[in-house]
C-alpha cells in the first residue's frame, strides 16, 4: 500500500460523506410535503401522473394498502418485462439481430432486475436489444430503486408517527421518487459521463479494419443513459458483460471516481434524513461513523491483499508485487480496491475488477459485506436492515440490563421482536440453503470451473449476492444454466419481498404505537457506547451465521496462499 493509494480511497469517501449530508436534508424536504424552489416545474407534472394512474395524492395508506400497492406494481412490472425478453428478438431497435431470451434466462432477467439485484447471466452487448436494454434493464433500474427507497421513506414515518394507521401514500412516493430525485440526477450524469466518453447512440454495431488489416466488430449503444441510473440507483447492471471494467462504460480514472460517488450518494443520503425523520441528528452521526468504518475497513483490506501480491507465484516464478490480475490499469489497486468494497457495502454490485481474480483475503470482503447486508445498503432497503439491526440490538441491551425495550420512543414488544426476527433469518436462509444444494447436486457442481475451496466460494458468492440483491459474481461460475437461472431467481425474490413484507408489518404495528417522552431509564440509541454494540451483534450473528462457509471457502483459501500450498 500507498501513502497516495491511502489518500485516493479516503478521499472519494469523504466526498461522498460531505455531500450526503445536504443531500439527506433535499430527501427529507421533498418527502415531508415542503415546497422547494423548483416546486412550480415538478407539480404540474406529477398532478399529470397522478390523473394518469389514477391515484389521489390526498389519500393516506395503511401498511397494509401501502404493502400491497407495492407487491402489485413490482409484480406487473417483472410479468412485462418478462414478456419483452421474451419477445425482443422481434420488436423494434434491434439493429444487431439478437434473438429474444430463453424462458429460464427471461426469468432470471426479470427477477433479477425488478429486485435490483441486476445480476447478469446474459452478455448485454450480445444478448440485449437497444429496446431490452431501454425498456426493460434502464427501466426497471429506474423502477426497482425507487421500490426501495419509498419502502425506507414509509417505515421513517411509521417511526415517527403517533397513533397513526398512515405511513403515506405509495403512488405520492414513487411519483416525487422519479421526478424529484432519480430523473434528474441521472439526467445530469448521463450528460457528464457522455461528456467523458461513454457512448450514446441507437446505432448498430460498427465493423472497423485494424492496423494489421483485420476486422473488428465494436458494440456501442446509449450506454451513458443506462450507466448513470446503473450507478446512482445502486443497480449494478452493465451495458457490457465486463461492466464498468469496459471502457465504454468506465473509460478513466476520473469516469471511476464519479461512478463510485454516485452509488454512495443516496444510501448516504438516506442516514442523514433518517436523522432528520427523527429529529436527532446525533443518531445519524453515530450510524455515519460506524458504517465508514466498516466500509474503510473493508477497502483497505481488500488494498492490502491485492497491494502484497500472492507469495505462491513469487515462491513458484520469481513474480513479485501486486496482484493486477483481472484489474485494469488505468484504475490501479487503490480504485479498484474501494471499488470492490463500496459496490458490496451500497449493494450496487457494478465491477470495476473481475472479484475472481481477487485474492482469497480480497474476495472474502465483498461476500462478507453482501451477509451483513447493512454497511449502508443500496437505498432503502439498506436503511431498513440497519433499523432491523437496531431493533435486535435494542432487545438484547434490554434483556441485559432488566429494561423494558423502547427504541426512538416507541415500545418493542413480542410482535416486532418476531417480524425481525424473520427478517434477518431469511437472508442466511435463503444463501446456504441453495450453495449446500448447489454443491451437492451434478446440476450445480457441473457450472463450477474452478474446482475445491475457490469453487465453493464462486458458488456461495453467487447465492449471497442474489440474497442481497447485489449482483456482483465470481464470474468463474456459469450461472446461465436451467438451475442457477431459477434458483438465484427465486434467491433475489425471497431476498427481497420477505424482508420488506416483514418490516412493513413492523411499520404498521409502530405506527399505532403512542410515542412515549424519554426517560431516565430509556436506552439512549444515538451514543458510541450503544453503537458498539451494535457493532457487535452484526459481527457476531454473521459470525455466527456465516463461519462455517466461510471458512471453507475464503478464509481457508487464504491460509492455502499463505501456507503456499496449491488446491488440488
Amino acid at each position: 500500500m500507498t501513502l497516495l493509494g491511502s489518500l485516493q480511497i479516503l478521499s472519494v469517501i469523504a466526498i461522498i460523506l460531505i455531500a450526503g449530508i445536504p443531500l439527506g436534508g433535499y430527501l427529507y424536504r421533498v418527502f415531508t410535503g415542503q415546497r422547494g424552489w423548483l416546486e412550480p416545474v415538478y407539480a404540474p407534472v406529477e398532478r399529470l401522473l397522478y390523473r394518469l394512474v389514477g391515484a389521489n395524492p390526498s389519500v393516506e395508506m395503511d401498511w397494509k394498502a401501502y404493502l400491497k400497492s407495492l407487491l402489485l406494481v413490482n409484480l406487473v412490472m417483472m410479468m412485462f418485462v418478462y414478456l419483452l425478453f421474451r419477445l425482443m428478438g422481434h420488436l423494434p431497435l434491434n439493429p444487431d439481430h439478437i434473438p429474444s431470451m430463453p424462458w429460464a434466462l427471461a426469468f432470471n432477467t426479470a427477477a433479477s432486475f425488478i429486485t435490483n439485484t441486476n445480476w447478469q447471466n446474459y452478455a448485454g452487448e450480445s444478448s440485449m436489444t437497444y429496446l431490452g436494454q431501454m425498456l426493460g434493464i434502464t427501466y426497471l433500474q429506474f423502477t426497482s430503486a425507487a421500490t426501495g427507497f419509498v419502502a425506507a421513506i414509509a417505515f421513517l414515518r411509521a417511526l415517527v408517527n403517533n397513533k397513526s394507521r398512515s405511513i403515506g401514500n405509495f403512488w405520492v412516493d414513487m411519483v416525487k421518487i422519479h421526478t424529484r430525485v432519480l430523473l434528474p440526477f441521472a439526467f445530469i450524469a448521463a450528460i457528464v459521463l457522455a461528456g467523458l466518453g461513454l457512448p450514446e447512440t441507437l446505432l448498430g454495431a460498427e465493423t472497423v479494419h485494424t492496423l494489421q488489416g483485420a476486422t473488428q466488430t465494436i458494440s456501442r449503444g446509449p450506454v451513458a443513459s443506462l450507466e448513470a441510473i446503473k450507478q446512482l440507483g445502486t443497480n449494478g447492471g452493465g451495458y457490457f458483460n465486463a461492466n464498468s471494467a469496459h471502457p465504454f462504460e468506465d473509460p478513466s480514472a476520473l469516469t471511476c471516481v464519479i461512478e463510485i460517488i454516485l452509488m454512495g450518494l443516496l444510501p448516504t443520503a438516506l442516514i442523514a434524513t433518517f436523522g432528520r425523520f427523527l429529529r436527532n441528528r446525533k443518531q445519524a452521526t453515530v450510524l455515519y461513523v460506524l458504517l465508514t468504518g466498516m466500509l474503510l475497513v473493508g477497502a483497505f483490506l481488500v488494498y492490502g491483499s491485492e497491494a502484497a501480491g500472492n507469495p505462491i507465484l513469487h515462491k513458484l516464478l520469481g513474480i513479485t508485487g501486486p496482484n493486477m490480475e483481472g484489474k485494469e490499469v488505468r484504475f490501479g489497486i487503490p480504485l479498484s480496491s474501494l471499488f470492490v468494497a463500496a459496490t458490496t457495502a451500497y449493494t450496487t454490485g457494478a465491477v470495476n475488477t473481475m472479484h475472481d481474480s481477487l485474492t482469497p483475503l480480497g474476495g472474502f470482503v465483498p461476500i462478507l459485506f453482501m451477509m451483513f447486508n447493512m454497511v449502508f445498503g443500496g437505498k432503502g432497503v439498506g436503511l431498513l436492515n440497519i433499523i432491523m439491526f437496531l431493533i435486535i440490538t435494542v432487545f438484547l441491551s434490554g434483556l441485559m440490563v432488566g429494561r423494558t425495550p423502547e427504541i426512538f420512543g416507541k415500545k418493542i414488544e413480542a410482535r416486532e421482536i418476531k417480524l425481525a426476527t424473520i427478517a434477518m433469518l431469511v437472508h442466511p436462509f435463503v444463501i446456504l440453503v441453495p450453495t449446500a444444494i448447489a454443491v451437492a447436486t451434478h446440476m450445480g457442481v457441473s457450472s463450477m470451473n474452478n474446482s475445491y475451496l475457490h469453487g465453493f466460494s464462486e458458488v456461495l458468492y453467487a447465492f449471497t449476492s442474489g440474497a442481497a440483491n447485489n449482483g456482483s459474481a465470481f464470474a468463474g461460475l456459469n450461472g446461465n444454466t436451467t438451475f442457477y437461472n431459477v434458483s438465484i431467481g427465486l434467491v433475489m425474490l425471497l431476498g427481497r419481498y420477505i424482508s420488506i413484507i416483514a418490516m412493513f408489518a413492523i411499520a404498521g404495528s409502530l405506527a399505532k404505537k403512542a410515542v412515549i417522552p424519554e426517560s431516565p431509564g430509556t436506552l439512549k440509541t444515538d451514543t458510541f457506547s450503544f453503537g458498539g454494540i451494535f457493532l457487535a451483534v452484526v459481527v457476531i450473528v454473521g459470525a455466527l451465521t456465516f463461519f462455517p462457509a466461510l471458512a471453507i471457502g475464503p478464509i481457508g483459501e487464504q491460509i492455502q496462499m499463505w501456507a503456499g500450498q496449491l488446491s488440488h
